[in-house]
Formats: structure tokens, sequence, C-alpha cells
């Protein structure tokens, strides 16, 4: 894996303007402007609630590393760097609606002309360098490229019916035991249930918490009053694997963070635009490659497990701000509040009901779940929320839930269990790995690995709904445009355990032991 030293462009004139907008909490840290603001003003009327609710909330567009399944690997490196700079550029448009809000009521066109027509002419400078670095070295870029050049503005509304439209069931059944329980084949399909619980109802007015870009309240619900949604999961068969592998790995107590992804933008600095905890391996940054994970030290008890855990982290908006208030990926990119460390995080590794599993191999890189659901929407979602006592009946993608009182709030990952066989990772970091069906298997070919569910456990206050609003509001750390949706949570894994152990974790699965 080289390396990409390239400066990413960052307009300090976007920067300038965001910066003398923001207003200091506690000490320092943004707040981004309120598009719900004017919704909330003492003399409203409803026709201003509606002017405020139509407001952009967000921009939208599309995801050009999804459409890049067949880079050449000789062009994987700068195709990573420039997909890293779409997201810069997105980032700072964000920015840029956040803090022109007196400017887009005064002009009709301000956003299109403003914001939106100038990040198109840039996105299709960095498309039109991704083909170049693929025809480069022999590849063929898609035909259909220069069509994502363009991005649209999202309002509240919009945003709203694209990540709740209906009832989520979370989308059938992980295997993992139990600690998970969306399915692999449809990580998101269906709607989310307890829409007609929905806390806030209707149109949405709350302010977000105190970052003003998310969540609001109709992204929480009172779990106590959501219909039970997790189905039965699929029974071993005869020449299945109904064994696991658990390995301890702590939860960040040595407080490792970082807003890289090396996966998704090796050297990248701030690849992420938002903050991970990581427990694992304790070198990955954004610079890190495949010599660097071998010769690691390692949070987990075993030894021979120097994999790569990593999850986005969840923070409480109750005014508190935390160590990187004024840092890239979190304050300035609207990711505030108190950063909470799970009290648990249990890693195993399970079989599947159908057949036996082979050895992952070494550096294998895997992303469930999808960070950008607010604009891609659900298709690659496989994020869960539920709370203690409740994980069997209910998992919810599209809503966090509110907790009863005794009971803590849960993230619950399945990951993909089905390789291709040959490849540790795809241009587009999904192809190479798939979800295997209901019934546990794998399709075209693809053959089925141990597969790793992890499960976050926290101990957050519940938050509490005055007035429309969502008040200690908690939530999943994301890219800005994505206003921090339930539905964007995410986990990334890079294999990095010992030939033996790895044999010894197979075995166990395949004879149907429970090993650590």
């Amino acid at each position: 894996m080289g390396r990409n030293t390239r400066k990413r462009r960052s307009p300090l004139a976007v920067r300038a303007v965001a910066a003398s907008a923001a207003l200091a909490l506690g000490g320092g840290g943004l707040i981004w402007a309120n598009y719900y603001a004017s919704a909330h003003e003492e003399n409203s009327s409803p026709n201003t609630t509606k002017a405020a609710a139509a407001q952009v909330a967000t921009i939208s567009c599309p995801d050009v590393g999804q459409k890049l399944p067949d880079v050449p690997n000789q062009a994987r490196t700068e195709v990573d760097g420039e997909l890293a700079t779409l997201d810069q550029q997105i980032t700072d448009a964000y920015q840029r609606l956040a803090t022109t809000r007196d400017a887009q009521a005064r002009d009709a066109q301000f956003v299109q002309n403003s914001i939106l027509q100038p990040l198109k002419d840039r996105r299709s400078a960095i498309i039109d360098r991704i083909k170049l670095e693929i025809s480069r070295v022999g590849g063929t870029a898609p035909d259909s490229l220069n069509t994502l050049a363009g991005c649209n503005a999202t309002t509240a509304d919009q945003t709203q019916a694209n990540n709740n439209g209906g009832q989520q069931q979370g989308g059938g059944q992980q295997q993992g035991g139990g600690q998970a329980t969306a399915s692999p084949s449809a990580p998101a399909g269906g709607q989310q249930q307890g829409g007609g619980q929905q806390q806030g109802g209707g149109q949405q007015q709350g302010n977000g918490g105190q970052a003003g870009n998310g969540p609001v309240a109709a992204d929480f619900v009172d779990i106590t009053k959501v219909r039970p949604n997790v189905p039965q999961k699929a029974r071993t068969r005869a020449g299945g694997s109904s064994g696991t592998f658990s390995s301890t790995c702590g939860v960040n107590a040595n407080k490792k963070f970082n807003t890289d992804n090396v996966i998704v933008a090796p050297g990248v600095t701030n690849g992420a635009h938002h903050l991970h905890d990581y427990v694992g391996n304790q070198s990955n940054d954004a610079f890190a490659n495949n010599d660097t994970f071998a010769a690691a030290k390692t949070s987990c008890s075993n030894q021979g497990d120097k994999s790569s855990y990593y999850w986005p982290v969840v923070r409480i908006q109750n005014g508190t701000q935390d160590f990187d208030q004024n840092n890239d990926g979190g304050g300035k990119e609207g990711n505030v509040g108190q950063i909470q460390q799970a009290k648990q995080a249990q890693i195993k590794f399970v079989g599947n009901p159908k057949s036996k599993v082979v050895a992952m191999p070494k550096f294998l890189r895997i992303i469930t779940g999808d960070a950008k659901t607010t604009t891609n929407g659900l298709a690659n979602a496989n994020a869960h929320w539920s709370c203690t006592g409740f994980e069997n009946k209910v998992q919810l993608t599209t809503q966090y839930p509110i907790c009863p009182q005794g009971s803590s709030v849960v993230r619950t990952f399945a990951f993909q269990s089905c390789w291709d066989g040959q490849n540790i990772d795809s241009a587009n970091h999904r192809t190479h790995v798939a979800f295997a069906d209901a019934q546990g298997n794998c399709a075209n070919g693809f053959k089925a690995i141990p597969q790793l569910t992890m499960r976050l456990v926290y101990n957050v206050p519940a938050p509490t709904l005055q007035n429309g609003q969502i008040k200690n509001a908690y939530a999943v750390d994301g890219f800005p445009e994505q206003l921090h949706k339930p539905a964007t949570d995410h986990d990334d894994f890079i294999n990095v355990f010992d030939e033996n152990v790895m044999n010894k974790m197979v075995t166990c699965i395949n004879r149907g032991q429970r090993c650590r």
C-alpha cells in the first residue's frame, strides 16, 4: 500500500468564513448555522415554519468511489487520493452552506450559483484526473463518471424522507449468535418499525443538538414503543459451522483516536472527516501499510491477533467540548460533544449455517455499512442500534433508541462473510466480499469465511424531548453533510491474525467449538 502525500485542497476562504461565523461553546468548537432557527422564533407563524423546513439542510453528491469497482492496482493510490479530495470538496461546500444562511435568505439562487455550481466545476476537474489516472495504466474508466459531478441541495424534509421512509426492520437476520440481527443479504432492507411512535412526529423542527447539523428529534424513538422486528436466524444444517472464536481487545482505554481511514483514503490525513476509536492494532493511521500492521503492538489479549478494529466514536451533545473541539474531523466539521467510551466491546467470529468456513487471507480489509447513507440511500446500510434487554426483539437502522432506565445503548455489526477467494481489497472496498443470503449461501463462487460480529455497549444518558427538540442527544460521528443520521454507522476491519491463530479459529468454528 503506497503513500499519497499530496496535500488536499482546502480553500482558505471557506475556512475563514466558517471560523468567523462559528460560536464558541465551553471554550471552543463550532456551532453550525441552524437551518431550523426561524421555526422557533417567538413570533413564528405556520408559514415561517414551512419556509424553515424547506431551507437547504445538506448537500447530496453522487458517490464516485462506489462507481469504480475495477480500478487497476497501479492507479489505486492516486485514485484514492482524488476520491479523498472529492470528500474534502463536499465538506468545504457544506461549511459554506452552513455559514451563509443570511445570503441564502436574500437570494433564492445563492446556493445554486455560489455553492453548487463551483462545487460541480471542482468535482469535474477531479473526475477528469481520475479518468486520466486509470487510462494512464491501461484501464478504462466508466463512461458515466462525468455525470456524477453535479450535486443537489437537499431540504430537511427530503433528508428525513430519504432516511425514515416507512418501517425499517433492520434488514432480516445477521449471524452472530443473537448479538446482531440484520440480514447480510439485505443489510437495510424494509422500513423501520416504530414509525408511528417517532418522537417529535411529523415535520421535524429539532435544532439538531448543539452542532446544528443533526441529529434531530425524529432520529430518536422510545424503544419500548417499537414492535419486535428481529426475525429468527437460520438454523445450522448438516455441513454447516456453528462454532465461535472470541478475541478480547479492550475498549480503547489507550485513547487511540484519529480521523484517518487507511482503507478508503491511504496517505491522506483526515480522510474520514470524523473521529475513530481503535482497538487491536496500535499503529493504524493514514500512512500505515501491511508491514506497519505486522510489526505493530496490539491491545488484544491474544497477541496473535494484531488485527485493526475501528469505528466512529459516539458523542453526547450536552454542551461539553472534547479534546478535538478545534480540530479537523472534530468540531471544525460538526462532530461535537463529549466522546463516549464503550463499556464493552465484544469481538466474535462465527460460522455459516450452510457450510464450513475457510481462513481469511492476511490483510483482508472489510468495511461494513455506509458512512454516506444520507446521500447514497440505504442500499449498503448495516447499522443496528438497540438497548440491552431488547437486542433479540428490536434492532433499528434509521433511528437511535431511547433506552429505559437501567438499559444501555448497543451498536452491533455483522460483517460480510463471503470472500471472492482472491483479493484482500477492491477499488470500491465492497466487491471482494459479500453477504451470504438468509440461508447462508455464498453466491458467484465466493467462499464462506469466519464472520466478524461486534457488539459495542454504552452508558449514555437517555435523551429527552422538549418542545419538539432533542436534548442531550447522542450521535455517531460522521461526514458533516451526512447530518449524523443513525443509518450512517459503519465499522472497519483489517485482518492481521497470525496464521496459526487464524487456522485455530477456522478449526474451532468448523468443529462447533467455543474458543478464544
